[in-house]
């Protein structure tokens, strides 16, 4: 009992998903072309020459258009039913198909129970009998033997226009540039054996390596501090650092001045300091103190 109960819910989920998905995919049919007066185009089952109405299909899918309506009449949506039973009514991807305005639609599923007449408007409705799919105005003016047409100046973007002129009639043919060669048909005959493609490949591969090798190698130079910016080191003299002392000396006398004055000799050529930035740091050396070998002068 609750399984039944469960397979009842995912019906009752399920049925009107896949009517909303029939919907969406009867909006891709349009009214491709229409002929009013037909004295020499194609002739009907029965060896008529009917007005007609063409039908494309503009998505990629297949659309089953089994439930919809032909109009003339825009307060009657609901003219011409186009029956569900027929296999036929299932349109494929980018294919036509042409209804006969034979004014009897008991002759067969693709035909209507109306003329077309000039001056009005063919309308298809979906198969709720109230959304509009598409609608095709019949000028007043159209000579016999020509049609209304809408084409595609891009097959690939199916944006069709109607042209405001007429048109020679061409039932169960896509209208417009259908068959615009594409960016890689182009290629293909120009370069059947693809050497073009390789060669390009290629240069980008080995243009691609040359600015890794320099990014990384100029990322390693930084990170290891060779772009750092060398700090000169004052030139500091025995001699240099002799005067000093003696001046030292002179002023204040004693030899811790002398110790000073190789103090900074020492530091400011970076030899026994440490990396503290507020400590001078003097190591101490196995050869002689200079400041011992400086001449004192007389007391």
């Amino acid at each position: 009992m609750q399984m039944k109960k469960k397979l009842l819910i995912i019906i009752a989920v399920l049925l009107p998903l896949s009517l909303s998905l029939n919907a969406q995919n009867v909006t891709d049919l349009m009214i491709s072309e229409v002929m009013a007066d037909n004295d020499s185009s194609i002739v009907d089952d029965y060896g008529q020459r009917n007005g007609w109405i063409e039908i494309f299909n503009r998505s990629q899918g297949t659309v089953s258009y089994g439930g919809c309506y032909f109009s003339d009449d825009r307060s009657n949506l609901k003219k011409c039913f186009v029956p569900k039973g027929d296999l036929r009514t299932k349109l494929g991807p980018r294919q036509v198909v042409v209804f006969y305005a034979s004014g009897n639609s008991k002759q067969g599923t693709f035909y209507v129970n109306f003329k077309v007449r000039k001056g009005t408007t063919i309308y298809l409705t979906s198969n709720d009998g109230k959304t509009v799919i598409d609608s095709m105005a019949i000028p007043a003016n159209l000579p016999a033997n020509m049609t209304v047409s809408k084409f595609s100046h891009d097959f690939r973007s199916m944006d069709f226009k109607q042209d405001p002129n007429p048109t020679q009639p061409s039932p169960m043919v896509i209208n417009g540039n259908g068959y615009t060669e594409t960016k890689s048909q182009a290629i293909s005959r120009k370069d059947p054996y693809g050497l073009i493609l390789t060669l390009v490949s290629v240069s980008v591969v080995f243009i691609a390596l040359i600015i890794l090798w320099f990014l990384y190698g100029t990322s390693g130079d930084a990170f290891q501090g060779k772009f750092k910016r060398k700090k000169k080191n004052k030139e500091m003299t025995p001699e240099i650092a002799a005067a000093i002392s003696m001046a030292l000396a002179k002023e204040m006398g004693g030899e811790e001045y002398a110790a000073i004055a190789m103090a900074l000799h020492q530091y400011l050529n970076d030899t026994v300091h440490d990396m503290e930035s507020f400590v001078i740091t003097i190591k101490p050396s196995n050869s002689a103190a200079r400041h011992f070998n400086f001449r004192q002068l007389p007391k």
